[in-house]
């Protein structure tokens, strides 16, 4: 790896947002920035709601070629024409994952901070493996996915790995060398200009 490149970007949706606002802050998003996937993450059980937010999403990522996954939900993937699933229990629904859904689609898995629970997910077949949170979050119990764990998989593993959560300029810049995928959610949708908060972001990968 003479080259180092720059991670590619992938989105995560708020866990709740107004259907008639919110495809419009994401095209200003995606149409300023290169996005790699969006992740419909939506706090709500709501069937139809979720249906309705995914609709919304995959009109403003099909016309894109932006993949467009959801949380959990594996059985919502083919009926509703997404790209793939966000597994959030580690590894253990890959192998159902990829049953249910078949070779094509995207199975993702995230693994908190566990390197271990990473490893097993990729070999059980996951597209990608997500780590986090990399910065200081009240979520969770307070343990951190360290650099050094993407240090060493960008060096032995061959599954993309995605860096998320609590992602600041300084975390930016730190994990950008060593991972394959920077995931930003709340850190800018919680700005007014959300296409403006993502460049200073990207920015900072140097």
């Amino acid at each position: 790896m003479d080259e180092i490149e720059q991670p590619q970007i992938y989105l995560i949706t708020p866990p709740e947002f107004e259907l008639d606002t919110f495809p419009d802050r994401l095209i200003q998003v995606i149409d300023a920035h290169d996005v790699a996937c969006l992740r419909l993450s939506l706090a709500t059980r709501d069937e139809d709601r979720i249906a309705r937010a995914a609709d919304a999403c995959r009109e403003v990522t099909h016309a894109r070629d932006i993949a467009l996954v959801i949380d959990s939900h594996i059985l919502m993937v083919e009926r509703l024409g997404l790209d793939g699933v966000h597994l959030l229990d580690g590894p253990r629904s890959v192998r159902a994952a990829r049953k249910e859904l078949g070779e094509d689609a995207i199975v993702g898995a995230f693994c908190g901070t566990s390197r271990h629970d990473g490893m097993s997910a990729g070999e059980a077949g996951a597209d990608y493996v997500s780590l986090g949170p990399v910065g200081p979050t009240a979520l969770g119990d307070g343990r951190r996915a360290e650099r050094e764990i993407f240090e060493w998989w960008s060096e032995v593993i061959e599954v993309p790995i995605v860096a998320e959560g609590g992602l600041n300029a300084e975390h930016v810049a730190s994990f950008a060398p060593v991972t394959d995928f920077l995931a930003f959610g709340e850190e800018i949708w919680r700005e007014d200009d959300a296409a403006a908060a993502l460049g200073r972001l990207i920015a900072a990968m140097g």
